[in-house]
Parts: structure tokens; C-alpha cells; sequence
């Protein structure tokens, strides 16, 4: 009976045991992960914008996903569905996280109509509607350095990543193995594809939760920046 004990004792703290030392090999040690890419700095503060209530609502401080609905927030709604399941579902109470959408004045009635739609399955409290005359979206939009543009009503079916300091994150090189192993030059990742739920799930998602662990790290004083900027990616081709 006593070996039969040990043995039980033996298996439950294996048990126990394993999981524990599985997430110690997860957890990521100081000055030992990756954090993620700087591609655009000073991205433009949201000034001139209103939301539905009084409060404010800023870039800076804040963990933002920046959103375009433009002047036909309906046609969104695939983008904006697959953003609220795959992305704002899981990150939503997370500290100082927050979706910003820009939206034309004058749409309220259709903007509301969206927001009834995805709020069918979510508690919109951390999705902030705001509204501008199109000359300051335009101006926040160019602030992200991109090669794309908005489309005629303003909108975009691509969501970006902006940070407490209101640096536009993502990823300076966004190949895959096998073109790096073709020698296929760099491309940056500056923004999202929200009708593609292959990109919100496996690069967003990840792209996120490497951020929160960044600012995790910050906190608890175990940070060493090695953050990439895309000045810094400049210099080292230019020094090559």
C-alpha cells in the first residue's frame, strides 16, 4: 500500500508539476524576445475629432487599433466583423487598449446601424466612433507614411497598430522563409488586412501580443529596447 501511495504522490506531482515548467519555457526571460517593429514615428494626434460622448479620445497613452469606415460604414461591415471576432474579442479590457474608427461627419445613422451589428456579439466599450470633416482623416492617414491611399468615400479595408507614443508598429521585414530563401528583397508590414482572416489570426494577433508583452516587460522593469526602426533598417542598408 505505501508504494502504491508513492507512486500516486510521484504521478500527481508530475502532473502538477509539468504545465508549470512548460509556461516557465514560454514565458519570455528578460531582454529575450522579440518586440515589435517601429515602421512610422509621430503618427498625427486626433485633433478636431468628436465622438458620441465627451470623452476624450487620444492616440497618446493609449494601445490603438486604427480603423477607416469612411462615408459608407456598412461596406465595412465584413472588415469590421472579422476585427471585432479575431482581434477586438480577444484584446478588448486589456490595459489601455482601444479600436479608434474615423468616420465623415453625417453618417451617424449608418454608423449606428454597424455598431448595433457588431454589437450583437460584443460589448463595444473600448470601440471609439469618431468623427472628422475628410481633410483631417486624410491628414491622420498620410501621418502613417503609407504607399496606399483611401478609397473616394475614405475608407480602407486595412487597420493599423499605433502605440502609446503614437509610433505606428508592424513588422520592417514581412517575408516569409521561403522568400527570404529566394533572396526576395524586404517589404514592410504596416498594416492589416481585416477581410483577411488568415492575416488577423496569424500575424495581428501575434503582432498584439507581442506588444502588450513589450509594455508588460516595461512595467516590470525588465525592458531593454531593442525595438527596429525603419531608420534604423535605412542606415544598415546604406552602411551595407
Amino acid at each position: 500500500m505505501q508504494i502504491k501511495a508513492v507512486k500516486k504522490n510521484v504521478v500527481l506531482g508530475i502532473l502538477f508539476f509539468l504545465p508549470v515548467i512548460f509556461l516557465l519555457f514560454l514565458y519570455p526571460a528578460k531582454h529575450n524576445y522579440n518586440v515589435l517593429d517601429t515602421v512610422q514615428e509621430q503618427v498625427g494626434e486626433l485633433q478636431a475629432f468628436k465622438n458620441d460622448s465627451t470623452q476624450e479620445i487620444t492616440f497618446k497613452d493609449n494601445i490603438t487599433v486604427l480603423n477607416f469606415l469612411g462615408a459608407r460604414p456598412m461596406d465595412q461591415s465584413t472588415a469590421v466583423l472579422n476585427l471585432s471576432q479575431m482581434i477586438y474579442g480577444k484584446f478588448k479590457g486589456f490595459k489601455r487598449f482601444q479600436i479608434v474608427s474615423l468616420v465623415p461627419y453625417g453618417v451617424n445613422e449608418e454608423v449606428q446601424r454597424l455598431k448595433d451589428e457588431i454589437g450583437k456579439y460584443d460589448d463595444l466599450k473600448y470601440w471609439k466612433f469618431v468623427y472628422a470633416n475628410p481633410k483631417d482623416i486624410l491628414k491622420v492617414h498620410e501621418s502613417l507614411g503609407l504607399k496606399t491611399s483611401l478609397n473616394e468615400d475614405f475608407a480602407s479595408d486595412i487597420v493599423h497598430i499605433i502605440d502609446k507614443d503614437r509610433n505606428l508598429r508592424g513588422r520592417l521585414d514581412d517575408r516569409s522563409d521561403k522568400e527570404i530563401e529566394k533572396e526576395f528583397p524586404p517589404y514592410q508590414l504596416r498594416g492589416y488586412d481585416c477581410i483577411s482572416v488568415d492575416v488577423l489570426k496569424n500575424k495581428m494577433s501575434d503582432d498584439m501580443r507581442v506588444l502588450f508583452t513589450e509594455y508588460r516587460q516595461k512595467r516590470k522593469g525588465n525592458f531593454d529596447s531593442s525595438s527596429r526602426r525603419a531608420e534604423d533598417l535605412i542606415e544598415s542598408n546604406e552602411e551595407d
